[in-house]
């Protein structure tokens, strides 16, 4: 399974002329505690998050409207890509304390928003699927059980 199947359908997306209103605004919009901050090819220039507006914005003094995202973005970002496993991807985040992980492609341009909610909601259905076998398995009685 793509790392990209598991984002949600809807990528959540600023430009990086964007304000850090109009990105604070975007992810109460898509209910999503992340944005990607892009380009004008569309590439990840950086990546604003809830963490962003706590420890940059809010005690800062800074107007949210007149303040560009490019300036309290996070980059570099860590990216995944197409050939990334959601293992990979887990391993990364879990590893790094990220909660949002970019999806690219090979030019960089933004295709999806990975969450750590998208990878643990896979991860649980996955175990729920190993745990209904192993109980048909010990459920069946076998010759001479």
């Amino acid at each position: 399974m793509s790392v990209l199947e598991l984002c949600d359908s809807e990528v959540a997306k600023v430009p990086v002329e964007a304000s850090v209103a109009e990105a604070i605004n975007l992810m109460l919009d898509h209910r999503v505690g992340a944005v990607g901050v892009v380009d004008g090819e569309g590439r990840v220039a950086g990546i604003f998050t809830e963490r962003d507006v706590l420890r940059k914005l809010s005690l800062s003094g800074r107007d949210p409207k007149k303040t560009p995202v490019r300036e309290l973005m996070t980059t570099p970002v860590e990216l995944a890509t197409l050939a990334t496993t959601p293992g990979e991807a887990l391993a990364t985040m879990v590893e790094r304390h990220f909660r949002h992980l970019p999806v690219v492609d090979g030019e960089g341009k933004l295709l999806g928003m990975l969450s750590i909610r998208n990878v643990l909601e896979w991860r649980i259905g996955d175990l729920s699927q190993e745990l209904d076998s192993l109980e048909q398995y010990v459920a069946n009685d076998g010759p001479g059980g």
